[in-house]
């Protein structure tokens, strides 16, 4: 298995045993199960398919009930698939835990990202803005275009003001710092993508 599902709980700070202040973010992965297992000899490859989350009887559409009633799993809110080398290592319905990392190992973690909204380019492509007096009227706008009779259009790189946030981020090389198997817990140094009570990917490199 390579990797998990988690919920982000938040950032805290601990000691190491030599009393270095570590920053962590704490990830926890409670009820993750097994929902499918694939194999090379039937789908071509091997992978273990996983659901977490809880989610709501009625907010789950007939065709996934019947995937979830198949493996005899309570309904959950995500599914996700991991590659692994042996399928014969797992069952449906088996719980997956926090047990498969060691203290020290260096994982990737992949989740969305915050929600900025429409921003403009000074935030979202960290921008310079104009002057602010001598008659400038040129504060927070987005700058030059480019040429004008030639090529008469504007390029398809041009940094402009849209969308921000909100889109797949992963952070990678990070040490996981100590794991709590009782209550199912992953302190990973440093900060990780998205919001509290967001949902990750924490996988091995």
């Amino acid at each position: 298995m390579k990797g998990i599902l988690g919920k982000k709980l938040g950032m805290t700070q601990v000691f190491k045993e030599d009393g270095t202040l570590v920053p962590v973010t704490v990830i926890e992965s409670n009820g993750m199960k097994v929902v499918q297992i694939k194999t090379e000899g039937k789908e071509g490859y091997n992978s273990v398919q996983v659901g977490f989350g809880d989610i709501k009887d009625k907010n789950v559409n007939k065709p996934k009930k019947g995937h979830f009633s198949k493996a005899q799993v309570e309904n959950k809110r995500k599914l996700k698939e991991f590659k692994i080398d042996n399928p014969d290592d797992f069952e449906i319905g088996q719980e997956v835990k926090v047990d498969i990392f060691e203290e020290g190992e260096i994982v990737d973690v992949e989740g969305i990202s915050k929600g900025k909204g429409f921003q403009g380019n000074i935030k979202r492509h960290n921008q310079s803005r104009g002057p602010e007096t001598h008659g400038s009227k040129y504060h927070r706008a987005v700058g030059s275009m480019g040429a004008s009779a030639h090529p008469a259009r504007v390029f398809k790189t041009k940094k402009l003001p849209g969308h921000m946030g909100h889109e797949k981020v992963t952070v990678k090389n990070l040490e996981i710092v100590k794991i709590d198997l009782e209550k199912n817990l992953l302190l990973v140094k440093g900060a990780v993508p998205g919001p509290k009570k967001g949902t990750v990917v924490v996988k091995k490199k």
